[in-house]
């Protein structure tokens, strides 16, 4: 089982920029691939970034530049740094994370909001 908490969320200025945290509460040694999601108000959710335990990143084509996501295994904490943040990168961003055994587990956060104004 796998229990995340996720931070760092709240009301930003269009061009600002916030670091969202996210620990994992675990007794599994490590956390294979972590990822975070956003739900904007009336749309579904979407994939924001990823990262393996290695260090191999992904990220939606329209945030790369912008966001960067980061890990520390030993802490078992995922961050996203968002810069240059924009009124459409308001939403729930929710943290994931996946343990690979002979099944794939994937768990979720419950979110936290972040409001860009303008």
């Amino acid at each position: 089982q796998v229990q995340l908490v996720e931070s760092g969320g709240g009301l930003v200025q269009a061009g600002g920029s916030l670091r969202l945290s996210c620990v994992a509460s675990t007794s599994f040694r490590t956390i294979d691939a972590w990822g975070w999601y956003r739900q904007a108000p009336g749309k579904e959710r979407e994939l924001v970034a990823t990262c393996t335990s290695g260090g191999s990143t992904d990220y939606a084509d329209s945030l790369k530049g912008r966001f960067t996501i980061s890990r520390d295994n030993a802490k078992k904490m995922v961050y996203l740094q968002m810069n240059d943040l924009q009124l459409e990168d308001t939403a729930v961003y929710y943290c994931t994370a996946q343990i690979r055994l002979l099944k794939t587990y994937n768990y979720w956060g419950q979110g936290t909001l972040v409001t860009v104004s303008s």
